[in-house]
Parts: structure tokens; sequence; C-alpha cells
């Protein structure tokens, strides 16, 4: 036999052995009931794991409604992860009905179960924190407010579909506030978290523009007002120094503070040597006399007057109009 007519008859021969494992495999695969291909990992909602939520299934109908619906456990605490390999899956399977032989998996040897999940992040709770404190309390308005920690990230549930911050006043002081930020899911409080303040006030403050000498009268000239930040609020009362005089001497860019200053002293209303008149008033009577200050005074000041008439000297208090009026 020639070797065209033995190569002829071999590969004839592969072609039908090509086309009978062909027909085997295809048989073998149609007796199957059930395929099953696996993913490295999945994400589920809710806490129960089914099968049908881990793995794309294909083959009869009513076969793979019933394996879809098969458990394979539970995870109980947010961030669990559940190893699920194929030996589980098939004895899960046997377990209902569905033998092994009749199963088919591809894809990976093992399935990460994760929940889904949701993820507040800590810096959104800060944020939510200072948001509410700015809005609902007027004394925090333009303040600068600083967190003391960013609490840590909440983690919700897979189940939980409606998510929402919620917070409250926890407890504050002049530069201190506490935040509670509670995490609502579906209008039902999961957990919350704590976020303390520091509280820092916007506050007017006067400053020494150049070196001031002590005795010197506070003015626009050598004072400057600045915004400054405060543990404390502006008094209600706060004005500029303007007209109070230096107890000591200020350097340039020196806070003015109230111990620093003192009101200006008003001009002596009476000085050494005037001539004075006496004067007492009461309920139907009223007495002059002429007298000589002995001392300057100022408004409000007891002074030493000599009544010229009788030469005595009285101690006397200086009215405003430069009267004086003899102290009993």
């Amino acid at each position: 036999m020639s070797y065209k007519k033995l190569n002829i008859i071999a590969a004839a021969c592969v072609v039908i052995l090509v086309q009978f494992c062909g027909e085997s495999a295809n048989g073998a695969d149609e007796d199957l009931i059930l395929r099953i291909c696996l993913a490295e990992t999945a994400a589920i909602e809710g806490k129960s794991i089914g099968l049908g939520q881990i793995c794309r299934m294909e083959g009869e109908s009513a076969v793979v409604a019933k394996a879809g619906e098969i458990g394979l456990g539970e995870i109980t605490v947010p961030g669990q992860e559940i190893v699920i390999d194929r030996q589980m899956i098939l004895s899960r399977l046997a377990c209902n009905g569905i033998p092994a032989s009749e199963v088919k998996l591809t894809g990976a040897e093992k399935v990460v179960v994760r929940q889904q999940q949701q993820v507040i992040k800590g810096p959104e709770m800060v944020e939510a924190a200072r948001s509410y404190l700015e809005k609902n309390f007027p004394r925090f308005s333009g303040c600068k407010l600083e967190a003391v920690r960013t609490p840590k990230d909440f983690v919700t549930g897979g189940e939980d579909k409606n998510i929402k911050l919620s917070p409250s006043l926890a407890g504050s002081t002049n530069n201190q506030a506490r935040v509670r930020v509670a995490v609502l899911a579906d209008n039902k409080e999961t957990g919350s978290s704590d976020v303390d303040f520091s509280v820092k006030y916007n506050c007017r403050t006067a400053v020494a523009s150049r070196d001031i000498a002590a005795g010197t009268t506070i003015s626009p000239e050598n004072t400057k007002i600045e915004q400054r930040l405060s543990d404390n609020p502006e008094a209600a009362d706060w004005k500029e120094p303007y007209g109070l005089v230096t107890r000591c001497r200020l350097s340039a860019n020196t806070v003015i503070r109230p111990n620093m200053i003192n009101a200006a002293k008003a001009a002596a209303a009476v000085k050494r040597n005037d001539n004075v008149i006496i004067r007492i008033e009461r309920p139907c009577l009223s007495v002059t006399a002429v007298g000589k200050a002995m001392q300057e005074g100022r408004a409000g000041e007891i002074i030493k007057v000599r009544n010229v008439g009788s030469q005595r000297v009285i101690p006397a208090k200086v009215n405003e109009d430069g009267t004086v009026e003899p102290v009993l």
C-alpha cells in the first residue's frame, strides 16, 4: 500500500476520533442538570448567603431556582468575610437532592463572600456636627470650630438602605462643644459617635501700633484694632480704648489689656489758692460763703478749703461747676 493511501486513512481516522470525542463530551454536558461558574469574590445584600447570590448558574430552570435558594451561612458582624469552596457547594447541593455527578463547577476554586456595606467616613461626621452647631446656635456662628479628633469610620450593614446622620448637642462650655452624631438606617439608630470641638471666637482686640510711653492717651495714631481668635466671646460692652491712658510703657504689637490702662483724669475744677464759693443746699435752706482752695481738686474729690470769713479750714467736696460743699 502506498504512503499516500496510508496518510489518507490516518487522516480519516483522526476526523472520526475527534467527532466521536466531541459527541461524547457534548453528550456528557447534556446529561448535566446544573452548571455553576464561580467568581473569586462576591458581595451580597443582607446577611444570609444564598447560592444564587454568589455564582452564575445555568441548567434546567426548576433546578436553577431550587439551587439558588440553598443557604450557605450568614454574615454576623459588619466587615466579616466568609470563604465558600467547591466542596461545600457540592455538599449543600447533594443535601438538597442535586447530586454532584450532575453538576459542573467552573471558575474559581473558592469564593470570598462579603456584605455590601455603606461606610460613613469620620470627616463626614465632623462636617455634619460643625454644620449643626453653626446653623442652630448663633453663638457658634462665625467661630472657628476645630475638631479635637476625627471619629472612626462607621460601617453599616448591607441591608441598610436609607442612611442619615442626625446630630444633637451633647454639651458645651465657652470654649468647647460636644456633638453626638447618630447614624439612622431607615429612621432607626444603628450607632453614634461623639465629635468634640474646641471653640475659638473672633474678637476685636486693641494692639499697640508703635511703642507707647506710660501716661500716654490711647488714640488711633498709636493703636490699631485687629480681629483675633480668643477662648472666650467678645464682651457685649466692648469698645475701643481711645481716650484711656497707659499705666506703663507698651511695646509695639502688644495687646492692650484692661490692667494696662486707666481712665484719663479730668481737668482740675479748682486750683490751689483759687477763690471758691462754699455752698450748703438743704430743703428750705441755702447758705453760701467765700473760701480759698488750699489744694487742687477735680470734680468729686475732697480738698481743704479755708473760710475767708472765719479763717476756719474745712474739708469740702468739689462740684463740677467749681463750687465746693462742706463734708460734715
